[in-house]
This record gives structure tokens, sequence and C-alpha cells, in this order.
């Protein structure tokens, strides 16, 4: 009997030991997710905040929807987009997904 007591003490230790070893993979998965999906996105919708704040009239821009324009006015919340000529069209901040660098298009 003495016997059976000491294996069953040896076997309560072990298996402790073996639930924090259980978890290890998912603690090395949870860093993996954060470096590889988590992180990035971050970045980049700190990048998109820089890019929408830092907006200015006259620039060249493509919105979310693919439609290109010149910033015609700036709201708080707003942007006002030529179009065309006298073809103007408001949408928000937020809908700008690139601003365009390439001075060779024709300005109006």
């Amino acid at each position: 009997m003495i016997e059976t007591a000491f294996a069953m003490g040896q076997g309560a230790s072990g298996e402790a030991a073996g639930g924090i070893a259980s978890f290890m993979p998912l603690v090395i998965l949870l860093v993996i997710f954060y470096f590889l999906l988590i992180r990035p996105q971050q970045k980049r919708a700190k990048e998109h905040r820089e890019l929408v704040s830092n907006l200015k009239q006259g620039t060249r821009v493509v919105t979310s929807g693919g439609i290109h324009g010149t910033i015609a006015s700036l709201d708080e919340t707003t942007v006002t987009l030529e179009i065309t000529e006298k073809v103007k069209m408001k949408i928000t901040r937020g809908n700008i997904a690139i601003v365009l660098q390439d001075t060779s298009l024709p300005s109006k």
C-alpha cells in the first residue's frame, strides 16, 4: 500500500509539469500570430492614419472604390474630390486609399 501511495504522489507531480508544458505550443502560436498578423496590420493602420491626416488640397488620390480624383476641398471628416471638370463628389476621409505621386498625369 505504501508503494501505491508513492506511485500516486509521483504521478501527480508529473502531471503538473506536463500541464505547464502543454500550454507552450499555445503560447508559441500566439507569438507567431502577433508577429505575422497583428503587428503588420497595426503598422498598415498607422500608415493609413498618417496618409489621411496629411491630405492637402490639389493632391491627386485614389479612393478605396477605385475612383481617381483631385482633392477640391477638405473638411474634418470629409473630402470633396473633383473627378472631372465640374463633377465633384464628397467622400469620407477614411476612403482615401492611395495618394498618387505620378506628375505625368494631367492635372485639371
